[in-house]
């Protein structure tokens, strides 16, 4: 396993981690996660994503179990959760979600409860919040690092100015500002880990915890020949995601992907995984695999971006052609 440092910290991510959106108390069974995370452990995968929002907070209370069960040392692997939604569902009231100080710190108390941790590595602000001041949320972060409640804060989905904004309110009164964001980012979703977070990696830093590499299995080629049964894309609520990527233009992109893939005697997954960990401001790819025979070829990747050399780089974007403007500076 490769490990990188996640943006100016000294904590070192494996390159490849494992994210339970969509599977852990929800798609797989419990004894499949168990399987599962123990692959992506025993292959040097040190950070397990999650967030209040997956299967309600169910994802949390599995993954907290099958740590607890393992009996892993504490300082060998890294735990994230994520706060805004809070456990989502239509009876929320408005001091159940957002990013002001009550829900910001309830549902740190609420996630580390349901892991069975005494703190969280990484805490992310899983959206922005316009209803909340920056000012509140950076203040509130700090005060549990501070705490020693969680011991890293970064954001997911945020905009370089909204970043920004909170690494001046750090300087400003000498607080702690983000370390990490999670966008999403794949051949298909460029924008801004290439184009807009350009800046913030000179200065400040940032760590990147990439969400969606395979852009929820379009990358994977499944969708070549049209719509399979049982996939993600498939699941009840996934119309917003399958509604925007599943379009003819990122289809016709993935079955010469998939041809180029062939030539190179690798799988579409792995050339997909593979690119993306050729962007050094990618501290690590969230793995969202539901079989072990899936999770175990996507290692493969780790060796395959070697095989990227700049000729193949260049033919990728001749297929993408969708590579942001580079910055002017």
């Amino acid at each position: 396993m490769e490990y990188r440092r996640l943006g100016k910290s000294g904590l070192q991510v494996s390159a490849l981690s494992f994210g339970s959106w969509l599977t852990f108390g929800k798609q797989i069974e419990n004894n499949t996660a168990d399987e599962l995370m123990t692959v992506a452990y025993d292959n040097g995968v040190n950070f397990f994503d999650n967030a209040e929002i997956y299967a309600r907070g169910k994802s949390e209370i599995v993954m907290g179990e099958i740590l607890k069960r393992k009996g892993w040392s504490r300082d060998s692997y890294i735990v994230s959760s994520k706060v805004f939604f809070g456990l989502g569902g239509k009876d929320l009231k408005p001091t159940q979600k957002g990013l002001h100080r009550k829900h910001v710190v309830e549902a740190c108390e609420q996630a580390l409860k349901r892991f069975q941790l005494d703190y969280l590595d990484l805490y992310f602000c899983h959206r922005p919040d316009k209803q909340t001041p920056i000012e509140e949320t950076v203040w509130t972060m700090h005060n549990l690092i501070q705490q020693g409640k969680i011991l890293y804060w970064g954001t997911s989905e945020w905009s370089a100015q909204e970043i920004m904004e909170a690494h001046m309110v750090a300087q400003r009164y000498s607080l702690i500002g983000p370390t990490m964001e999670q966008p999403q980012y794949n051949m298909l979703e460029r924008t801004k880990v290439e184009l807009e977070y350009a800046q913030i990696y000179k200065t400040v830093g940032l760590g990147t915890t990439i969400w969606s590499p395979l852009a929820s299995g379009i990358l994977t080629g499944k969708y070549n020949d049209g719509f399979p049964d049982g996939t993600r894309l498939g699941m009840e609520g996934m119309d917003w995601l399958r509604d925007s990527a599943l379009v003819d233009a990122n289809l016709k992109k993935v079955k010469a992907l998939t041809r180029l893939a062939l030539d190179l005697s690798m799988s579409m997954p792995i050339l997909a995984l593979s690119w993306c960990l050729k962007n050094e401001n990618v501290s690590t790819v969230i793995l969202g695999a539901s079989k072990t025979n899936q999770l175990t070829e996507n290692f493969k990747s780790l060796e395959g971006k070697e095989r990227l050399t700049p000729d193949v780089m260049e033919q990728i974007e001749k297929i993408l052609n969708n590579k942001p403007p580079q910055p002017m500076f």
